[in-house]
C-alpha cells in the first residue's frame, strides 16, 4: 500500500506555533482577565460574552483570518453551519471523490445539496469538472485523507479552484490543525472548520475561521443565549490551543519511531507498517493472516484505548488501538480483517510496541 501522509511540524516548529498563540492572547487580553473565569450570557453589544468575543479575535489572529466564530456541536456542526453560511441549500457543490466522512454526509443531507464529483488528486480533473458543471455553487475539501491514495495537497487544490471559478471554498481541517504549518483559510480558502476537543478543548465546540461576511451571517443568526459559547468554554479553548501542537508533534514523533521499528520486523505477525492520515495521521499496521479484530480485543485488556472520545481529546492519554476508519473501510472491505490504527496519543514507542507484541503473541 502507498499512502502520503501530511507533513506534521517539527518539535521546534510546534514550539514556534505555541509561542505565537500566547503572544495573540497577550494582544488582546490584559493578565487578569486570563486568569479569570470568563463572563456569561448576551452581553448588549456584543450578544455574545464579551470574553467569548475577544477568544474569538485571538483565534482569527492567530490564523492571519478576517474573523472566527466558536459553534456548539463540534467540528461537525461547524462544518455544518460553514456550508450553510455559503448558502448553499438545495445546490450543488463541489467535493473529491471519495467516501465522504459520515457526518459530514449527513450534513450534505441535511441540506439537501447536490454533489459532483472530482478527483482532488487529479489538478486536470478539477478544472475540468469546474468547466463542465456551472451550477457548482461552492467547494469542500478536507485536508486529511478520505482514500489511502490521496496524495493531493491542500494548497494546490484551492488555487486551482480559485483559478477556474468564483465559487466559495470551505475547508474540512478536523484532525489537521496544529500538526501542519498552515489551515485551510492560511492556504487561501474562504472558511476553515475544525473541533476544538481534538485539540485539547471543551467537549462539543466547533471553530470556524475565515472571511468575515459568512462569520458575520452566522453571528447574527446564533443569537439566541443557548447557543453562546460561554466566556469559560471559550477560555478552555484557548488553552487547548496553547497546549496542542508540542504535544501533537510528539505525538508525530512518536508515530514515525513506532513504524520504523515495525519495518525492521522487531514483532513477528506484522507483515507492513504505515504512517497514513486515516482521519488523524496514525499507525497503520497490516498483519499476514486476519487476526485484526482478535487483536484489538486482547489489547484493550493490555492498557490500549478501544475507541476514541474526540481522537485525541483531553481524555485520551493511553494509546488507541482501534479498527480502519471508516472511509478506509469503504474504500477496501478486506483490510479491516488483516489492519488495525494505532494512535500513540501521549503514549511512547515502547509502551505501544509492548501492547502489540503482547496481544499479538495472545492471539497466536
Amino acid at each position: 500500500m502507498k499512502v502520503y501522509p501530511l507533513e506534521s511540524m517539527t518539535i521546534e516548529e510546534a514550539m514556534e506555533k505555541q509561542f505565537q498563540i500566547v503572544e495573540c492572547i497577550t494582544r488582546e487580553f490584559e493578565g487578569h482577565e486570563f486568569l479569570a473565569g470568563g463572563d456569561l450570557g448576551v452581553v448588549p453589544s456584543y450578544n455574545k460574552p464579551v470574553t467569548t468575543a475577544k477568544v474569538e479575535r485571538v483565534i482569527a489572529d492567530i490564523f492571519h483570518a478576517e474573523a472566527a466564530l466558536l459553534v456548539r456541536g463540534a467540528g461537525s456542526a461547524a462544518i455544518r453551519f460553514g456550508l450553510h453560511s455559503m448558502r448553499i441549500g438545495g445546490e450543488t457543490i463541489l467535493i473529491h471523490n471519495a467516501p465522504i466522512y459520515p457526518t459530514t454526509k449527513a450534513s450534505l443531507a441535511m441540506l439537501s445539496v447536490k454533489t459532483v464529483v472530482a478527483d482532488y488528486n487529479q489538478p486536470e480533473e478539477i478544472i475540468r469538472i469546474l468547466k463542465e458543471h456551472p451550477e457548482i455553487k461552492a467547494a469542500l475539501v478536507q485536508y486529511t485523507r478520505q482514500r489511502p491514495d490521496d496524495s493531493y495537497e491542500l494548497k494546490q487544490v484551492i488555487q486551482k479552484i480559485k483559478e477556474n471559478s468564483e465559487i466559495p471554498i470551505l475547508t474540512d481541517d478536523n484532525y489537521a490543525v496544529f500538526k501542519v504549518k498552515e489551515i485551510g483559510v492560511e492556504c487561501g480558502a474562504d472558511l476553515t472548520s475544525f473541533s476544538a476537543f481534538k485539540l485539547q478543548g471543551p467537549e462539543g465546540i466547533g471553530v470556524i475561521v475565515g472571511r468575515k461576511r459568512y462569520i458575520d451571517l452566522l453571528a447574527k443568526e446564533s443569537y439566541s443565549g443557548g447557543m453562546q459559547t460561554q466566556g469559560h468554554e471559550a477560555l478552555a479553548v484557548l488553552r487547548g490551543f496553547v497546549f496542542a501542537p508540542v504535544s501533537l508533534a510528539i505525538q508525530a514523533q512518536v508515530s514515525e519511531e513506532c513504524v520504523k521499528r515495525l519495518k525492521k520486523g522487531e514483532i513477528s505477525g506484522v507483515k507492513m507498517a504505515f504512517l497514513a492520515n486515516a482521519q488523524s495521521k496514525v499507525i497503520l499496521v497490516e498483519f499476514h493472516d486476519k487476526i485484526a479484530e482478535a487483536v484489538l480485543l486482547e489489547s484493550e485488556k493490555l492498557g490500549a484505548a478501544p475507541y476514541p472520545v474526540g481522537s485525541e481529546s483531553k481524555y485520551e492519554v493511553t494509546p488507541m488501538f482501534y479498527r480502519i476508519s471508516g472511509t478506509f473501510r469503504d474504500y477496501d472491505r478486506e483490510l479491516e480483517h488483516r489492519m488495525i490504527r494505532i494512535n500513540p496519543m501521549r503514549a511512547g514507542a515502547d509502551t505501544v510496541i509492548n501492547i502489540l507484541k503482547q496481544a499479538i503473541k495472545r492471539v497466536g
